[in-house]
């Protein structure tokens, strides 16, 4: 039996419910905060350089976004290639890995949507 089926059914001993949490609170370590999964969703299509992802995500800094595709790149999650032109261009794109979370990220929406319409009816 799977892990996931365990858990729903309550039957997971304690080493697996503990490497279990442990594994869910990895991923959302590297996907907490506001503007990760928006970067990640506005790279999808395709490269973009610096201000490009800056115009596409409303509300934020560039200050924060730079932070953030840092943070991206140090978890594979994201590529920063770097032209030799004068001046650099600078262009970010995602990684094999972080396509792995296209349905984590589908099945955020799904339940974002059913949750909002739980909460605020819309």
């Amino acid at each position: 039996m799977d892990t996931c089926k365990k858990i729903e059914q309550g039957i997971l001993d304690q080493h697996e419910c503990n490497h279990a949490l442990l594994a869910v609170r990895d991923a959302l370590e590297v996907l907490n905060g506001k503007w990760k999964l928006p970067i990640l969703i506005t790279l999808s299509d395709n490269p973009k350089r610096f201000k490009q992802i800056s115009k596409e995500i409303d509300g934020i800094t560039d200050k924060m976004l730079s932070k953030e595709l840092k943070i991206l790149e140090a978890n594979k999650l994201i590529e920063r290639t770097v032209y030799d032109t004068f001046p650099p261009t600078v262009e970010y794109s995602r990684t094999k890995h972080s396509l792995s979370l296209a349905d984590v990220i589908l099945a955020l929406k799904d339940w974002g949507m059913v949750h909002r319409k739980e909460i605020i009816g819309k």
